[in-house]
Order: C-alpha cells, then structure tokens, then sequence
C-alpha cells in the first residue's frame, strides 16, 4: 500500500510542481485553491488505474470522487477568476518578503498540499486496494445517502453564498436564510459528510486505518482552514454576525434559536 501511496503522491507532485511555476511566473499563488478537488479525482484515477481494480464499489467511488472533485474546482476556479491572489498569500508574501517567496511558496503551500492531499485520500487508497465485489452492498448504499446529503449541503451552501454576494446591498449583511438558517457553514458541514462517506466505504472494505484521512479532512474543515479561520474574520468584519452566531448552529445542521 505505501509503494501505490507513495507513486501516488509523485504524479500529483507533478502537477503542483508546474502549478508552483506557473505561480511565479504571474505571481498569484492562489491558483492552487481550484486544484484541491482535482487532485483527488487524479489521485482516485491514478490508483484505479495501476491497480486494475475497475469493479462496481471502485467504479462507484470514482465517480463519486469524480463529481466532487471537479465540482469543487470549477466553483473555486469561478469564483476566484479575474480577482488577483488571495488576501491570504497576499499576507505570507510581504511577511516573508518577494525576493524570497517564490521558492518559499513552494514548501509552504504546494508541497504542503500535496502531502495533506495524499492523506485525506487514504480512505480512496484502502478501497481501491481491499474491495474486491462484483456488486453493490447495503453498505454502499448507506455511502451514497451520505454522501448526497454532503453534496447537496456542499453545492447548494456555495450557490446560496454566491448568490446572497451578488445581490446584497451592504458587505456587512450576513447570509441567514437557505441552508445557512441551520448551520453556519453548510459547506463545510458537506465536505465533512462526503468524507465521511468515503471513510465509511473504506472500513466496509476493512481498511480501518485509512479512515485516518477523513479524520483529518474534517480536522481541517474545523480547526485550520475552514471554520476557525472564517469565524475569527467574520466576527471582526460583520457587526451582525455575533447575533447569527448566537442563533444558529456553528457546524452540524439544526432549527435555530429562537
């Protein structure tokens, strides 16, 4: 499993490495945002590929993978068109000075995500490896239902937050009705449950430690890059928002507060 795991993470470097030039050369590191999903749906293919595992629970998480993955990028890549680098890298640039950031960028953002990435794709490792059925369990079908209820929290979360940008009158407005009435961030709560849904398929197969990559995945959505860090910019940014945030269910969906 390590050698597939290890080949794995050398073809995704691949692409980071022509990524990373590319973003010295038009000095935007956040080109690498669109790339997350993406990266799965190489790895995911990559391991399907090499090890001629094409059975219907593999061919299932493929697409699986596939209609997230590129979902995920295509929005992010919309979303960020046109709009110049990230506040974020903007920030590391000037901390850790232009003349040497170009290679810098390197070790702290694309190989760093190529390492995270490879990790949280252990549950798509463990399944491609250990599944061998000529047809569809419960338990697969208990996958897709999770995994539905994630997209859709995921894909319908990012249109409504879209959609509220484009028409409301103040920046300082906060998004409280749709899927956000419940739940701070129903995005990230759809990421967590569609990783769910692959650690599961995972254990199914009896890899339980590669459930490790979910745990991770989720760790992030929570305490790194996704919920810690947006809640700290946005109760400093919108005066309203301590007052959503009272009401409202920082993660897992529930009726607000009354």
């Amino acid at each position: 499993m390590f050698q597939l795991w290890l080949s794995g993470f050398l073809v995704v470097l691949i692409f980071l490495v022509l990524l990373w030039i590319l973003s010295v050369i038009i000095k935007n590191a956040s080109i690498i945002d669109p790339f997350w999903g993406t990266g799965f749906v190489i790895l995911i293919t990559y391991y399907i590929f090499d090890t001629q595992n094409l059975n219907p629970e593999t061919q299932l998480l493929w697409i699986l993978t596939t209609v997230w993955g590129l979902r995920l990028s295509l929005f992010l890549l919309k979303r960020n068109w046109g709009k110049g680098e990230d506040y974020r890298y903007q920030q590391f640039r000037k901390d850790y000075g232009e003349k040497r950031y170009w290679w810098f960028s390197f070790f702290q953002v694309f190989l760093l995500q190529g390492v995270l990435m490879s990790i949280v794709a252990l549950p798509l490792l463990g399944t491609v490896m250990n599944s061998h059925t000529d047809h569809l369990g419960p338990g697969d079908y208990l996958v897709i239902v999770i995994w539905l209820i994630g997209f859709i929290f995921e894909a319908v979360g990012d249109f409504q937050l879209e959609q509220f940008k484009k028409n409301r009158k103040d920046k300082s407005e906060v998004l409280r009705t749709g899927l956000w009435k419940y739940t701070r961030h129903p995005n990230y709560f759809g990421n967590a449950m569609i990783w769910l849904a692959f650690g599961i398929m995972a254990i199914i197969n009896g890899s339980y430690f590669t459930f490790i990559g979910t745990v991770v995945m989720i760790y992030l959505l929570l305490k790194v890059s996704g919920v810690s860090l947006l809640e700290r910019t946005l109760k400093t940014s919108k005066p309203e928002y301590a007052d959503y945030a009272s009401k409202t269910s920082a993660f897992i969906p529930w009726f607000p507060k009354k």
